[in-house]
């Protein structure tokens, strides 16, 4: 390293005192070496936020180390957060407090063209393709395409034939989640839902809708030929029958 001194001398009749700074003074190898090392950091630095750190027992990498620690609660099903209102239990903070909206009843997602609110941003987003059509999942043998991932899913049972939810009284299969638990309470006699005017109950929801319109007298069913309506689905049926002969 090559330096140069510089020193200044005071005057004879004050006190003598040296003042000495050091200069340093780079040749242009130091200085062509100092941005080289420059360089070479930014690049650590670069490769260090890449992807290094994998899960041993799924072979899964991340960033840094928080991102595999909240990915571990995969594996070892710990579950640290609880809801204080139903009990059900989360790996995640931030999935508790989403699940928190569910009782809280807040939703501060709306969408812009209806205004319905959502508790969640991904479920308005899903509600926006209502709005614009969009299909984004398509199945890869039929064609036929989906707003939902979820959709797409239970459409492929169609082709594969899966049956992936069992009943464990009669052992009766079902493609979906929902079909399988409606088709439970044949067994378990549960009616969970009631109505509001003359609090009658009903194990489906249809079943309800249905008989909310001998309250409201709706009647959403009407005949093409005479334009007679009708509550109900099976009314029109049989009042076809007096057209058709």
């Amino acid at each position: 390293l090559s330096q140069t001194i510089f020193c200044l001398f005071v005057p004879s009749d004050l006190p003598q005192q040296i003042d000495c700074k050091e200069e340093e003074v780079l040749t242009d190898e130091q200085d062509c070496n100092e941005e080289k090392k420059f360089i070479s950091e930014s690049q650590c630095k670069t490769d260090t936020n890449k992807k290094c750190l994998t899960c041993d027992t799924c072979g899964k990498t991340f960033h840094d180390n928080y991102s595999l620690t909240r990915h571990l609660k995969v594996h070892t099903g710990e579950k640290p957060y609880s809801c204080t209102t139903c009990g059900k239990r989360f790996s995640e903070l931030s999935s508790m407090n989403r699940h928190m909206k569910i009782h809280t009843g807040e939703k501060p997602y709306s969408c812009s063209t209806c205004g319905k609110g959502f508790s969640h941003m991904i479920n308005l987003k899903t509600h926006m393709r209502i709005h614009t059509g969009e299909k984004p999942y398509t199945c890869g043998i039929c064609g036929k395409s989906f707003s939902q991932k979820t959709t797409l899913e239970r459409h492929m049972r169609i082709h594969t034939g899966e049956k992936p939810h069992s009943c464990s009284t009669c052992g009766k299969r079902f493609c979906n989640l929902s079909t399988f638990k409606t088709h439970t309470r044949f067994h378990t006699g549960e009616k969970p839902y009631s109505c509001g005017t003359c609090g009658k109950r009903f194990s489906h929801m249809v079943n309800l809708k249905a008989h909310v319109r001998i309250h409201t007298g709706e009647k959403p069913y009407s005949c093409s030929t005479c334009e007679k309506r009708f509550s109900y689905m099976t009314q029109l049926k049989r009042h076809l029958r007096i057209h058709s002969g």
